[in-house]
Parts: structure tokens; sequence; C-alpha cells
């Protein structure tokens, strides 16, 4: 499925709406409903680019009901993609985007294949290098919490032309510290979207939380 009346849907206008934003929320939640929930509470306090993990029920459909609601406003996309089939739900759903944990070939292929923007998952050097040599323009460094963002300056090095959002284990107060170490975009999962909320009370502090990620990032001196 494509959107040819809305260009920002190509890959390269999703990677600069991503730059700029700086921050992927990662919703994986038990429920589809406990998905929506949290996806709502996210977008109303702000947050721009959302990404619902594959393995959270009918992730494809939790992403069309934000889509309905949300519009072209935010960017969408479907994480823990982990075979053709699942690329291929989640460009029927008009994902702007697909991230997958792991870079197999036949698997980036696929995701490449649709044309929208891709994240395939990399940890070494030469997964970088396998991935670009597919046609990745961004990767997605995963688990980050194992490299740290001296890892990341290390495989800019080599790698000055690919766009790194590293993903997993990144606590709020590193996201500055991954920005400066060069990351495109952080990708932070728990501590901004809890797997359910139970409360009013949980809804507003996760509120609260969300905005003021957002205000410090938007303030002129964060990386």
């Amino acid at each position: 499925m494509t959107r040819p009346e809305e260009p920002v849907g190509e890959p390269e206008a999703v990677l600069g709406r991503m730059a700029r934003c700086r921050l992927v929320v990662v919703i994986r939640s038990p429920t589809s409903a406990d998905a929506l929930d949290v996806g709502r509470v996210l977008l109303a306090a702000g947050v721009a680019v959302l990404e619902v993990t594959g393995t959270t029920p009918d992730a494809c459909g939790v992403l069309a009901a934000l889509r309905r609601e949300a519009g072209a406003e935010v960017l969408l996309g479907v994480g823990s993609i982990r075979s053709v089939d699942d690329a291929r739900r989640a460009d029927d759903a008009d994902a702007d985007f697909l991230v997958s944990p792991g870079s197999p070939g036949p698997l980036t292929e696929a995701m490449l294949a649709t044309g929208r923007l891709v994240l395939p998952g990399v940890f070494t050097a030469t997964e970088v290098m396998q991935a670009r040599a597919a046609g990745a323009r961004a990767v997605k460094l995963f688990p980050a919490s194992l490299v740290g963002p001296t890892g990341l300056r290390a495989l800019l090095g080599p790698f000055p032309d690919v766009s790194f959002v590293p993903t997993g284990g990144i606590a709020l107060n590193d996201v500055a510290g991954w920005l400066d170490a060069g990351a495109l975009a952080v990708g932070v999962g728990g501590q901004l979207a809890p797997p359910t909320l139970h409360c009013d009370n949980e809804t507003t502090a996760l509120t609260a939380r969300v905005r003021a990620v957002l205000d410090e990032l938007s303030r002129p001196s964060a990386p």
C-alpha cells in the first residue's frame, strides 16, 4: 500500500522527520487494547514518532487505529519485524517505517522492497556492512545498552554515511549522551511506554514524564 498523495512518506523524508524529532518511543504491550491506551496518551503528550512492536497482539491494527486518530502529523512504525510476512503486513498497514531486531539478508531485502524507511537491527561492524550493502540507509543499533555511546562513536568512524538509531535498555537520562555521540534519534521503550496503564494517576505521571523529556530535547542547548 502506498500513499502517493503524501510525499512525506518517502524514506528520506521520514528519516529527516525522525532526525528532527530525535526520539522514537517504542510500545510493547500484552494486548492491543493496552497498546492503544498507551499510544493515545503518548500522542496526546506530544510524541511525534511512535513504534508499535510486532510482538504486541494485532500491532498493525493498533497502528491503523492510531493513524485514523493522529493522521499524518506523526510517524508510526512497526517494530520487531522478523519475517517477510511481517514486513508485508506492516507495509499493508501503511507504516511509515519498519524496524527489525536483526538484519538477515532476505528480511532486509523484503523490508526495503516495501519502499518504506527501514531500520534493520545491527550490533557489529559486519552487520552494518551487510545492511548497507543491501541498501539500508539507516540501522537500529540493538541492544544499544551493551554498546554504549562510546561504541556508537567507534562505529561512526568507518560508517559516517549510516544513520544509527540506538534502541534497547536506554535510560531517559542517557538520551542526550547518545545524541551527542552521533545518533540520528534514540529509541526508548518502557520508561516512556509502559506495557499497561492501570489508573488515571499513572496516565498523569506518564504524560508529565513525556512532556519533560520532549521539553528537554527541544531546548537549543540540547545535543
